[in-house]
């Protein structure tokens, strides 16, 4: 919307769709440029042009220009905090402290393997048995100790198989117990987010009272395949992150 006004034989164009610039009077014969920022809302700017053009509402006016510019720091200073890699796969990647467990551990007979392919990306896949009491397979990751009191979500780029997952995090190596939340692929390549808040604790499939994960730090984390059926499964993951 464009509206146009005539003072001191000065005609003035103003389309609200975009930052502009307009007159505002100092003075008998001094008009100084106003600036409206195109990030105001359709109603803030039209009041602005209002005011701007009316000689009567000069204090309104440097009282709005003094909001606007503290409404513009804030723009400025206020950022996002960046995201936290725990791990970015390439084909150059250290896998090292990665590691297969699987439920051979307890007596199980189900078989994985974690390794870079082609394209760089960690390709976790194998077949879960229910055989003797068995029934998972899963790959784990140990870390230093990983700050995440300003971080609020996990956020792992991978391409699944249409199959559903577990992510584990542990607050310390030693703990006997893991927080967890479970996650769906769809086949293709996506982003799964999973909120901090939502991972329960969790020990061989029983769910722990006490309160979901709120700790400042985390040293391991997992994924984990055990959906109580014989399948086949395959994972690729690109990125894992905290944000």
């Amino acid at each position: 919307m464009r509206f146009i006004t005539r003072r001191s034989g000065v005609q003035i164009s103003l389309s609200l769709q975009q930052g502009v610039s307009i007159p505002r009077k100092v003075s008998d014969n001094h008009l100084e440029p106003f600036f409206i920022p195109s990030t105001l809302s359709y109603a803030t700017k039209k009041t602005f042009f209002k005011i701007g053009c009316s000689s009567k509402n000069l204090f309104m006016i440097f009282l709005l220009n003094a909001m606007l510019s503290i409404q513009l720091l804030s723009l400025n200073f206020s950022h996002k905090v960046p995201a936290l890699t725990l791990f970015d796969f390439s084909k150059n990647s250290d896998i090292s402290n990665w590691s297969v467990v699987n439920d051979d551990v307890m007596g199980g007979i189900s078989k994985a393997t974690f390794k870079l392919n082609t394209k760089g990306n960690g390709h976790f896949e194998g077949n879960v048995s229910t055989d003797n009491n068995g029934g998972f397979a899963s790959i784990r990751y140990t870390m230093n100790k990983i700050k995440c009191e300003n971080k609020t979500v996990v956020k792992i780029r991978l391409k699944g198989d249409g199959k559903n997952y577990q992510f584990r995090i542990k607050n310390k190596n030693s703990d006997y117990f893991s927080y967890i939340t479970t996650f769906s692929t769809s086949g293709e390549w996506q982003t799964i987010e999973l909120k901090l808040k939502d991972f329960y604790p969790s020990f061989r499939g029983r769910k722990l009272d006490i309160p979901n994960f709120n700790k400042k730090t985390i040293e391991q984390i997992s994924i984990l395949i055990a959906n109580k059926k014989k399948e086949s499964f395959n994972l690729e993951i690109d990125k894992i992150e905290l944000n």
